[in-house]
């Protein structure tokens, strides 16, 4: 392979690692921040975070009231604590007094300098998969039904399931055209270094692997069916970023 062509896969690699978080749709670090803050304050508790799934360790990405400052950015293990027990089990749960419960991590939470009383935690996560877990912690307990709050905290693990899909679903986009574009070249040096570029990411989601055979179909189409697609695309681009 001479220069030129390593040259010009290096400019494709950089641009699809662009292209993921440029047509991401806007503010969803906010939208996360605002759910923890949003439930925080409708459970009057004491603090509520959100983890998202890395691997075989929770990331702690956004956090409101006490401790938030020291949680946002903690990895800890799925091994580990209640947070890593939603995650690993699927299951919610409504701890009363975590003193009493084995699961519970002492150290991780003293390393934050709040340690809860209460906890409520639910799982975010789709039809396709596992994605993290959210909790409330230190909640007003009086006047309120545990059951009740229960399925509350459910539909907020909804929407930043939605939210949290739907931004790693563009993430994935760049990986998705490597993988195509290899598929479609006899160049076998080109084909090596295309997919090992697409190795490297996570893997294609099936969505945009369809999304990305459709667009491989639609180029063996006439000019008006390939303007009316772009349009079509276009519009549903601008609708999200509102």
């Amino acid at each position: 392979m001479n220069e030129e062509t390593r040259e010009l896969l290096r400019r494709m690699a950089q641009t699809a690692a662009d292209l993921g978080p440029a047509l991401a749709p806007v503010g969803h670090e906010e939208m996360l921040g605002s759910i923890t803050a949003t439930a925080k304050d409708l459970f009057d508790a004491a603090a509520c975070s959100l983890a998202l799934l890395e691997g075989r360790e929770l990331v702690f990405h956004v956090a409101s009231g006490a401790g938030a400052d020291e949680v946002i950015g903690l990895r800890v293990p799925i091994t580990s604590g209640i947070a890593g027990w939603v995650v690993s089990s699927g299951q919610s749960i409504a701890i009363a007094d975590v003193r009493r419960d084995a699961r519970f991590a002492q150290q991780v939470a003293e390393s934050t300098g709040y340690v809860p009383t209460s906890i409520l935690a639910m799982p975010l996560e789709t039809e396709r998969r596992m994605l993290g877990v959210i909790e409330v912690l230190d909640r007003n307990v009086q006047g309120r039904d545990t059951s009740r709050d229960m399925e509350l905290l459910a539909l907020f693990a909804k929407q930043a399931a939605l939210a949290i899909e739907g931004s790693a679903v563009f993430s994935d986009l760049g990986s998705v055209l490597f993988s195509s574009l290899e598929r479609l070249t006899d160049d076998d040096d080109l084909a090596a270094a295309l997919r090992s570029i697409a190795d490297d990411a996570t893997g294609p989601d099936p969505a945009l692997a369809g999304l990305a055979g459709a667009f491989a179909e639609l180029n063996r189409m006439g000019r008006r069916e390939k303007e009316t697609a772009a349009r079509v695309l276009l519009e549903i681009t601008r609708y999200a970023r509102r």
